[in-house]
């Protein structure tokens, strides 16, 4: 894999950006990624296992995630699960996103309040 920076990854798909999300309190299996999910979107986003795991095998080509070889007391885990943690590139790339989407925001307010503004409201 070349050595790739967070731009050459935005802007993310919004799948990749709940799964990074996840990943911030730490290594999760595939089913806590997608619970962890759907509890900070309130239920907004129930991401299905097709979804989920698309998004896994692009986020591990690129860089973004590692599959961990950290596993939790055994007789607390199934062997079969797979944990993912973030990478440094997959932090950097969240960083980078947030700032993209901060920016997005601050021009829609801007053009928003713009257009309002020409049209009397």
């Amino acid at each position: 894999m070349p050595n790739r920076t967070p731009s050459d990854l935005l802007p993310l798909p919004v799948s990749q950006m709940h799964i990074l999300l996840a990943l911030t309190t730490g290594d999760k299996h595939g089913y806590a990624i997608m619970k962890e999910v759907e509890s900070f979107t309130e239920g907004a986003v129930m991401m299905g296992p097709g979804t989920l795991y698309g998004a896994v095998k692009q986020m591990l080509k690129a860089g973004l995630i590692d599959e961990s070889s950290e596993r939790p007391d055994p007789d607390l885990d199934d062997e079969r699960r797979r944990y993912y943690r973030l990478t440094d590139l997959g932090l950097r790339t969240l960083d980078a996103e947030v700032a993209r989407i901060e920016q997005l925001a601050r021009t829609a307010r801007s053009r928003r309040t713009d257009a309002m503004s020409r049209s009397g409201a």
